[in-house]
C-alpha cells in the first residue's frame, strides 16, 4: 500500500503549514520519513524484495540530503523536526 492523498495533505499540513505547500523541506523529509517507515516494515516480512532495499536506501539517501541542508540553514527547526520525526542521528 502506498502513501495515500490523504495521509499526504496531512502530513504537508502538518510540517509545511498548508496543504499546498508541499515544496517546504520539513514536509518533504517528514514525507520521505512515512514512506521510509511503510518500505522498512514490508521489508521485515518480504526479506528478499532486493528492488524495494534499493529503493530504500535511495530514499534514505535523499531524506539524508534534505536533513544536512535544512541543518547549514535552520539548526533549531532541524533539532526540533528530528525530535518531532523520531529520527536519530
Amino acid at each position: 500500500m502506498q502513501v495515500t492523498s490523504e495521509v499526504k495533505k496531512t502530513i504537508f499540513k502538518t510540517y509545511g503549514g498548508s496543504e499546498k505547500n508541499t515544496g517546504s523541506t520539513a514536509a518533504q523529509i517528514a514525507l520521505y520519513t512515512e514512506r521510509i517507515n511503510h518500505m522498512s516494515g514490508h521489508l521485515e516480512t518480504n526479506k528478499k524484495d532486493h528492488s524495494n532495499t534499493r529503493s530504500l536506501l535511495r530514499l534514505v539517501g535523499r531524506r539524508r540530503r534534505l536533513l544536512n541542508y535544512m541543518m547549514k540553514n535552520d539548526l533549531t527547526a532541524y533539532r526540533q523536526l528530528i525530535e518531532k520525526l523520531g529520527i536519530r542521528k
